[in-house]
């Protein structure tokens, strides 16, 4: 009888997108999850998507052209695009969103053999967005310590945030509303919601993204951070544009994320 050679080879596996993969019992609770082809558990990186709005606004889908973005650019990549509880009055106030973002980590984590996915993880946000990714990278080394974080203008010191609007169009009224209080009437809290209150020298790579004229986060709270981080000798990139306001697209944008890709090649092994 002739012998049948075995192959060994590993079979390719294919690209995959879950949309509204629930990752708690709250409808408010669910991710996108893109998986690239050929992924392993040994090799593909992970980034996770964390949208702004205030903490009380803002939806997943507002990130959909970073998604394609990133999967042009970062094909590699594993893509994880999160929802969270909103603060709506009285309801879902904060930490309500810190935890949000913990659990659906939490959820990934726990998926990670079914996914395919390796524990080399980024975190990226915009706006509040950018606060909680801060946050959760600073505060937390569970389920994963993460490799970078990228901050588009996020607030670092809520109590600043507070005390220093940037305008009139970010009050400090909106700022007690999330958190329902003052820094006066609950000061713990104001300080356990900042990034800054959690920056060591242990601290992820980090690549802030500013505006010079941000009307609604005001650029000394990223500068804030960046003396920090420079304090703390942590890994960072501080990128500045004088004249963009909160968000901002065509060149710039481009721009950012050549510089994002950059650091992320440089920092995420």
């Amino acid at each position: 009888m002739a012998c049948q050679k075995e192959d060994n080879s590993p079979v390719a596996t294919a690209a995959k997108t879950e949309l509204n993969t629930a990752y708690g019992t709250d409808g408010a609770q669910k991710m996108d999850v893109y998986l690239p082809a050929d992924r392993t558990a040994a090799s593909t990186k992970v980034i996770i998507l964390i949208h702004g709005g205030g903490w009380s606004t803002g939806d997943k889908s507002d990130f959909t052209a970073y998604v394609d973005t990133l999967k042009r650019r970062m094909p590699t990549y594993a893509i994880f695009n999160i929802n969270y509880r909103l603060a709506v009055g009285v309801t879902n106030l904060f930490p309500t969103q810190e935890n949000d973002v913990k659990s659906a980590l939490d959820f990934i984590y726990g998926k990670r053999t079914e996914y395919g996915i390796s524990d080399k993880w980024v975190l990226l946000g915009a706006s509040a967005g950018g606060h909680l990714a801060l946050l959760q990278g600073y505060k937390y080394t569970s389920p994963v310590k993460v490799k970078a974080i990228v901050d588009f203008f996020g607030p670092t010191d809520m109590v600043d945030l507070y005390n220093n609007p940037a305008s009139p169009f970010a009050p400090a009224s909106a700022v007690a509303a999330v958190v329902g209080g003052t820094p006066t009437t609950n000061l713990t809290l104001y300080q356990q919601s900042s990034p800054l209150t959690f920056v060591t020298a242990q601290s992820p790579p980090t690549i802030i993204l500013q505006g010079g004229v941000d009307v609604l986060v005001s650029p000394t709270q990223s500068a804030a951070l960046n003396t920090k981080l420079q304090t703390f000798g942590v890994i960072h990139q501080y990128v500045f544009y004088p004249t963009e306001n909160h968000g901002w697209v065509g060149a710039n944008l481009t721009d950012s994320f050549d510089k994002i890709a950059a650091f992320l090649t440089a920092n995420v092994n």
